[in-house]
């Protein structure tokens, strides 16, 4: 059995740990959406507007959904 005191220590590691991961999330899904609108701004690829409108879109989706999920599901979890 555990104590009061390991129980405390192991929540709050995990939930620095749930911070750091949705704070990479985020700046991941920061930088994707910024490269997709480089590539819409330079049409660097051929299919620019293509390639780039899925890099935004994915971007917004990391930065805005994607940690309200993980949120959502960790709070689920007993």
């Amino acid at each position: 059995m555990n104590s009061p005191k390991d129980d405390a220590a192991a929540a709050e590691m995990r939930a620095r740990s749930r911070f750091v991961l949705l704070s990479l999330i985020r700046f991941s899904g920061a930088i994707i959406a910024l490269a997709g609108a480089v590539v819409v701004g330079r049409r660097l690829v051929e299919p620019a507007e293509i390639i780039g409108g899925l890099l935004l879109a994915l971007g917004a989706f990391e930065v805005i959904l994607l940690p309200t999920i993980l949120v959502r599901n960790w709070k689920k979890q007993p």
